[in-house]
């Protein structure tokens, strides 16, 4: 009896795992958001400089490139980021402040990148979200038992609150501010014993805020502040169309005459008038094209790699990789779930992205990376046979 048991163990051997699944959704979302790209930005790239597929053929060598970036990150030792986490952190708070210095470059009046050769900008508060989600994790480790306390959470609230208030004040990027201070907020609740009091919190919050806005769309109908006014044209799009609602009536236009099925890839009228459309408006066109069905679909698609990501961070063989793992979970959610809010004027103009559809190539550059990451716990997993 001892020596089949003995057997019984030698035969059992742990299987090494790597989410291939994660892959193949990941890969065809770049595939469809390039197509979409092409599809929304051709004419305006056609109008501005005389080439239909100039934005197009910036972003599928970003997207080559990003393919070759989770490759190499997904082979790291993910363990290896606790020594460079802090270091990160604080190189991400020195790149925000080269945004005010000569350096920083300002595109469509707001200066929130760095001037790089070869007519190329970078935006540094991207290195923020990815300092955040290596770094909070480590404080998390190395707290232990004192992250269930008072203090700290506070001090945890603390690291994130500096850098979303860099990527606020030194590179003016609101949304993105909103998105390090979200990343944080999620990973202490996650490690947190108790929900009751987040979600008074988070409860607490909301309602403040409706009452807030309820308040400024009443009393500053005159103000000058940029911010002031988005809330005033989310209110009221129609009265203030001449004054930064023109972009989202046209948006809501082309989802209403999109309707279930869309008029078919590539026949969007509204992509000829709307603004900026490749970037964080390109939804509006989706709808419009394909149709409701269209975003549905893809809505499961961030939902399936939501779930890959989920699935990763529950089966991390470490509470590091776990936390690591969540905070690009929560990355995801959050720019996904604030994209389609703005698109359908549910909140004001944030200028977040759509991610791997939406133009900018900074961007997939660094989500791409946070990709590599998460495969690469991935990896670590082990699985017994």
């Amino acid at each position: 009896m001892a020596r089949n048991q003995k057997t019984r163990k030698r035969k059992m051997t742990k299987t090494r795992y790597f989410d291939y699944s994660m892959l193949a959704v990941l890969i065809f979302l770049i595939c469809f958001g390039l197509v979409m790209l092409y599809s929304t930005s051709s004419y305006s790239a056609l109008v501005t400089y005389g080439d239909s597929m100039h934005y197009f053929k910036r972003q599928l060598i970003f997207c080559v490139m990003g393919l070759i970036v989770i490759y190499v990150v997904a082979k790291i030792d993910y363990h290896i980021y606790i020594k460079w986490a802090k270091p990160l952190y604080i190189v991400s708070v020195f790149l925000m402040m080269l945004v005010k210095t000569p350096l920083g470059k300002e595109v469509n009046g707001a200066k929130r990148w760095i001037q790089l050769p070869f007519d190329q900008q970078f935006q540094p508060a991207e290195v923020a979200k990815i300092a955040i989600i290596l770094f909070i994790p480590v404080l998390i480790c190395k707290m232990g038992k004192e992250v269930k306390t008072l203090g700290g959470i506070v001090k945890i609230l603390a690291w994130g609150a500096f850098s979303a208030a860099c990527v606020l004040f030194l590179t003016d990027n609101l949304s993105t501010a909103i998105i390090v201070m979200g990343i944080t907020c999620i990973m202490v609740f996650v490690v947190h014993p108790k929900t009751a009091p987040f979600i008074v919190l988070f409860t607490a919050g909301m309602g403040v805020v409706l009452v807030a806005v309820q308040i400024l769309g009443r009393v500053l109908v005159t103000s000058e502040n940029f911010r002031l006014r988005r809330i005033l044209v989310w209110l009221a799009p129609e009265d203030h169309a001449a004054e930064g609602g023109y972009q989202i009536m046209q948006a809501l236009y082309a989802i209403g005459s999109g309707g279930f099925f869309g008029k078919g890839l590539g026949n969007s009228a509204q992509k000829m008038i709307i603004p900026e459309v490749q970037n964080d408006m390109i939804l509006s066109i989706i709808c419009e094209e394909l149709g409701i069905f269209g975003a549905i679909m893809v809505l499961v698609l961030f939902g399936m790699l939501l779930y890959r990501l989920l699935f990763i961070a529950q089966n991390a063989p470490d509470i590091y990789g776990s936390l690591i793992v969540t905070g690009i979970f929560a990355h995801i959610a959050i720019q996904v779930i604030l994209n389609v809010a703005v698109v359908i004027n549910l909140i004001p103009t944030t200028g977040i992205t759509l991610p791997f559809i939406s133009y900018g190539g900074t961007s997939i550059l660094f989500l791409t990376i946070e990709m590599g990451i998460a495969l690469g716990v991935s990896r670590k997993i082990k699985f017994e046979d």
